[in-house]
């Protein structure tokens, strides 16, 4: 009390002093500015000036001393402010305190933008800090105040008190600010006379570590007489919480056979105390291992870090030969720094022995046996093998391959995903005439590389023996398709192939006898028992039962074993063309205008159903009747298409016009194909061909019209 009372005389006093020098000259020692602003951008770097203050004892400021209220800063000779390292916890606000024989006064600095500092508990307590920061105003005085969290009853408790040291008698104090009169409301209040500030209630840092509130002196009106200065009440922090493990699960992997000292995984555990404090300095140990072999100590614990670690030699971290491939580890966080006092959190770490395949697959036995029916395929035999690696990685998964005795590749060796077993197939038939017996040497590795110090044994490769049994196999044509070439139209009874079927059961004595299979268009029979092949109909190139000039026909060939097998062979008769169709005419059916200046009619078109050479190019002419010549026109376009056209106009009618086309074929074909032509009446481009008034001629009226026409001539 004596100390504050020291501190408020002090300043009177300095007050005094530097009202009287006012009276006398008009420089105001002190500050000349005592309120600056910035913004905050990320913090301050070091030795960079922030601002310059301007500092004026009114006597030459000889030997001047600056203290700046936080203790990362210094104000140099020429008044700029500088920190003396990075600083990112400059706070809201900096006070800075200039000293001379013959002024006293004090600059305040807002930073704008800044996160609120927290203040270490020396700073709370205010020791090592001028007399000066102890307030923001030479006669309104608000020094740091500090509340224990979870204080118990009873309420209110003195936290402070704010000295006035010019406040009249009928002036009030009045606190503002979150915790005052905004939210959360009523923690703290301050009695109006006194200036003592009180706490309603008990508090928890870990929810608001820091209130900032702001008092002044107000009149009796309410009106602010001075102020307003900043109030800090800080939070004093107490052991009231567990370290917590967050997250989970814990989980962490090492790989069999690791060195001793590995890092396995991080267990980090929370504390919501106030890390600045012992209260969440945290130690960590682990209190039990399942299971406990080959070691209770296989992992070790870094208290600090929290680093689990192994402490085991690589022989005993073996996974084949450990009781489980899983370790639970019941890990202890305590704060305090460890001490008996802290609080303890616990969670489990689980940590998997990871395979390396450091064993090679090992056949079941070093022979196995199979038997096989010529003439199929498919699986005929399952090799098994062993593995001690994990079955979930391909250090374990088998590939098998075969390094003997497969030269013509009709074997094959895959893996069944299920079980890991080898399956020998059979991909191409086997012939027990051609061979009885095989046998084949089989590999089997992993699909992982094996660690260097280990290798594959005799016990990774096995024999296997397949026996090869004798079945009736069905008669094989040769050759199959058998192709020949025949003209259509060949007599009936005409020879057309012999077919020549042989069976491969070449130790057996078996007959052989055909028969028909498939002849679609029923052209064809077979002799029984020599094969050959005769027509018994007409061969027609044009029929829809041939394709692309060729006629196909199926046969069977049995044999006389027990049981009887059969097989099928294919004839393919190619077919050559005769020029048995003529030609035809499209379109049957032309309209012209009575008075088109146009006298193109038609553009005809020829077709046969026959090929070249008994097809195009088309010869067209007119029918034979006379006088056609003398009204139509007919000419040759192309090898296939003929333009018809009239000599003069005709009158509305229908004409019947004869059309004589003739094929290429030797001999060649013609035919006589009556093309009806409609002379129609045309008016605003709309065609009238409507047979009710329209005059309908033969072709004798056509020549008897034309023969009276060439008399009046």
């Amino acid at each position: 009390m004596e100390h504050k009372i020291q501190i408020l005389l002090a300043c009177l006093v300095s007050q005094v002093l530097l009202v009287a020098v006012a009276e006398d000259v008009e420089c105001v020692p002190g500050f000349q500015e005592k309120n600056y602003e910035l913004e905050y951008q990320s913090g301050f770097r070091k030795e960079e000036s922030i601002l310059k203050v301007n500092f004026d004892d009114c006597h030459g400021n000889e030997n001047v001393n600056f203290e700046v209220s936080h203790p990362a800063f210094i104000v140099d000779e020429d008044g700029s402010v500088v920190p003396s390292r990075d600083v990112t916890d400059s706070g809201s606000t900096l006070f800075i305190h200039g000293r001379t024989a013959f002024a006293d006064d004090m600059a305040e600095i807002k930073i704008h933008g800044a996160p609120e500092r927290r203040l270490t508990l020396k700073e709370i307590l205010g020791l090592g800090q001028s007399p000066a920061f102890m307030r923001t105003k030479r006669s309104l005085l608000a020094p740091p105040m500090f509340v224990p969290e979870n204080q118990r009853a009873p309420f209110p408790k003195n936290v402070g008190k704010v000295i006035s040291s010019e406040m009249p008698d009928s002036a009030l104090f009045k606190l503002t600010g979150k915790g005052a009169d905004q939210e959360p409301k009523g923690i703290f209040y301050i009695n109006k006379k006194t200036g003592e500030v009180l706490v309603s209630r008990s508090l928890d840092r870990e929810r608001i570590a820091f209130y900032h509130m702001q008092v002044e002196t107000t009149d009796l009106s309410g009106k602010t007489l001075e102020g307003p200065v900043d109030v800090e009440v800080a939070i004093i922090d107490q052991n009231d919480n567990r370290p917590i493990f967050k997250g989970g699960p814990h989980l962490g992997e090492i790989l069999e056979g690791s060195p001793t000292g590995t890092t396995v995984m991080r267990m980090t555990a929370y504390d919501a105390d106030d890390p600045n404090t012992d209260n969440a300095v945290l130690r960590y140990n682990i209190v039990k291992q399942t299971p406990d072999k080959p070691s209770p100590n296989m992992f070790y614990i870094d208290p600090e870090k929290g680093d689990i670690v192994t402490v085991v030699s690589p022989a005993l971290l073996d996974r084949e030969s450990m009781p489980s491939h899983k370790y639970e580890l019941e890990i202890v966080a305590k704060d305090m720094a460890g001490s008996d006092v802290g609080l303890t959190g616990t969670a489990t770490a689980t940590i998997t022995i990871t395979d390396k395949n450091d064993h090679a697959p090992e056949f079941t036995k070093p022979l196995f046996q199979a038997t096989v029916n010529e003439g199929v395929t498919g699986v005929i035999v399952n090799l098994t093998v062993e593995d001690k690696d994990d079955p979930t990685t391909g250090g374990w998964r088998a590939v098998y391959s075969i390094i003997n005795g497969n030269p013509g590749q009709s074997f094959e060796m895959n893996t069944n995903a299920q079980n890991n077993q080898g399956m020998l197939t059979v991909v191409k038939p086997l012939d027990y005439e051609i061979s009885a017996f095989h046998t084949l040497l089989i590999k089997v590795e992993n699909e992982d590389p094996l660690v260097p110090d280990v290798a594959y044994g005799p016990s990774s490769t096995a024999t296997v023996q397949v026996t090869v049994v004798d079945v009736n196999e069905g008669p094989i044509f040769y050759p199959d398709p058998m192709r020949v070439t025949r003209h259509e139209n060949i007599p009936i009874g005409s020879g057309i192939a012999t077919l020549n079927a042989t069976d491969p059961d070449s130790l057996q004595h078996q007959t052989i006898k055909f028969a028909m299979l498939k002849d679609p268009a029923g052209w064809l029979s077979v002799h029984p028992v020599k094969g050959t092949v005769n027509t018994t109909a007409i061969l027609d190139r044009e029929s829809t039962y041939v394709k692309d000039n060729t006629y196909t026909a199926i046969f069977m060939a049995t044999d006389n074993g027990s049981p009887p097998a059969t097989g099928t062979g294919t004839l393919v008769i190619t077919l050559e063309d005769g020029n048995d169709h003529a030609p035809s005419l499209y379109p049957s059916v032309a309209r012209v205008c009575e008075d088109s200046k146009d006298l193109s009619v038609v553009l005809l078109g020829g077709r046969d159903e026959d090929i070249s050479p008994n097809a195009d190019p088309f010869k067209f002419e007119l029918g034979k009747q006379a006088g056609l010549e003398k009204t139509w026109k007919i000419t040759k376009v192309n090898n296939t298409h003929a333009q018809v056209s009239l000599l003069h106009n005709l009158k509305r009618a229908n004409y019947n016009l004869p059309i004589i086309v003739t094929d290429s074929g030797m001999p060649p074909l013609s035919n006589s194909t009556e093309i009806k032509v409609q002379v129609c009446t045309c008016k605003k481009n709309k065609m009238d061909c409507s047979a009710a008034d329209s005059l309908h001629m033969s072709l004798a009226m056509l020549i008897c019209f034309s023969f009276i026409t060439l008399l009046c001539l």
